[in-house]
């Protein structure tokens, strides 16, 4: 029987700037090939804050494996916010240099110690957007809708996001 650390997970989380946005982003996914090895990224997208007013911001989406638990992933993203100088505050919606969210893994549904899958997922066209560019044919483990469909059933008029060049390659430190 193999226990949980030896099998792999399929992760992916959103990636967010927007402040110095484009060396955070880079800085972000550079910490997270550091921690996870190879990586699938979506485009990269721009769009208007949500939720207050503040600069544009990067989105992305990012697939990777591991065999860390829920808690240490969310324990290595939050690290790799701070190593970006991350300020969290009490405003939910407020600018910020890095911010990482495990939106999946696997197919989990749970509650503890996040929520998964995220319910922004759902309702946020910069985190459903990039994640149906790159896993259109996975469901959605709550509505059992690929993701390719539920981008294509968004309303697109609620938020404007709009693709940008970004090029990235991990450095082999």
């Amino acid at each position: 029987m193999s226990t949980d650390s030896e099998q792999t997970h399929i992760i992916y989380i959103s990636v967010g700037s927007n402040v110095d946005k484009e060396k955070h982003t880079k800085a972000g996914l550079q910490g997270m090939y550091q921690a996870f090895g190879e990586l699938t990224l979506s485009s990269v997208f721009e769009s208007e804050s949500v939720g207050f007013e503040g600069n544009n911001f990067y989105n992305l989406v990012v697939k990777a494996n591991t065999k860390l638990s829920i808690a240490e992933v969310c324990s290595v993203l939050k690290k790799i916010e701070q190593d970006n100088k991350r300020q969290r505050g009490e405003q939910k919606f407020a600018p910020r240099t890095l911010d990482l969210d495990l939106l999946l893994y696997d197919q989990q549904v749970i509650s503890q110690p996040i929520e998964l899958p995220r319910p922004e997922v759902l309702y946020n066209a910069f985190v459903l957007k990039p994640l149906a560019e790159i896993a259109a044919d996975e469901v959605h483990p709550v509505v059992n809708t690929s993701y390719g469909k539920l981008w294509q059933d968004y309303d697109k008029s609620r938020q404007k996001l709009w693709a940008i060049t970004f090029d990235w390659s991990p450095s082999r430190i």
